[in-house]
């Protein structure tokens, strides 16, 4: 009789979106760090420091600057800090709406 193998599930991290508060894989994130160098973006995932994660998107961004993403790496953010976070949310496409217009009225 043959040796049965089970299959192995490999685990994938999951992490939370501080803007939105949304649970999904890490690697579907944006890792910002807090390092002695200070706050930056954290593109390989893989920087020693404090870690917060954040979607790609314009909202969960402008919503963890106004103090989600501060809490989460426990410090406060900088004007340098914010200018550069800024800069790269700046660079991240823009979002839709996801509003229809349908005989004059507002769905989603």
């Amino acid at each position: 009789m043959a040796k049965k193998t089970a299959q192995r599930v490999k685990h994938v991290p999951q992490r939370t979106c501080v803007g939105c508060r949304t649970v999904m894989p890490k690697r579907q994130l944006v890792r910002i760090v807090r390092s002695p160098a200070g706050i930056q973006v954290d593109v390989t995932g893989k920087l020693a420091g404090r870690g917060a994660y954040l979607h790609d998107r314009r909202s969960c961004w402008v919503r963890g600057l106004k103090g989600a993403l501060a809490h989460a790496l426990k410090t406060e953010l900088t004007t340098e800090d914010r200018e550069r976070l800024q800069a790269y949310l700046e660079t991240l496409p823009e979002e839709e709406t996801g509003e229809v217009i349908v005989d004059g009225t507002k769905t989603m």
